[in-house]
């Protein structure tokens, strides 16, 4: 497996990312093409083109919203866990001050590094992607949803 990185830490899905969507857009192109050359049966292709559009929003906003809420919830675990297992102390005033953005950052990070770009985090207001941008040794993630 090829090592991670931030250039190639995001995920694919392939029958969801280069089947499925790419096809709902080829028939909403399809739809809205026929809207203007087809005035017989006009009516028709807007009500078609409307349905695959919904269909292609539905799709994008359902799968997103349960993988990445779920997803979301268990990195903020996976900080609270580290940080309790570096400092010994509970996370909940640091976190606090943390945007989702750099807690989602500090996890590519090992511990040497986590420490810095925490305390950058906090005190120079780094954000998430100059954090994931500054790491040097990178934490793979090959769970991700």
């Amino acid at each position: 497996m090829e090592s991670q990185n931030y250039k190639n830490h995001r995920k694919f899905y392939a029958p969801h990312h280069f089947v499925f969507l790419p096809l709902l857009i080829i028939l909403e192109g399809i739809g809205i093409y026929k809207v203007f050359k087809d005035e017989q049966n006009q009516l028709s292709w807007i009500l078609f083109s409307v349905i695959i559009f919904l269909i292609f929003y539905l799709t994008i906003m359902v799968r997103q919203h349960y993988a990445l809420g779920l997803q979301n919830r268990i990195v903020r675990l996976e900080f609270r866990q580290r940080y309790f297992e570096i400092f010994g102390l509970r996370s909940d005033d640091v976190e606090e001050k943390l945007a989702f953005s750099h807690i989602a950052a500090l996890r590519f990070a090992y511990d040497d590094e986590f420490k810095v770009f925490l305390e950058k985090a906090l005190k120079e207001k780094m954000t998430g992607d100059q954090i994931k941008r500054s790491i040097t040794k990178w934490r793979a993630d090959h769970h991700r949803v």
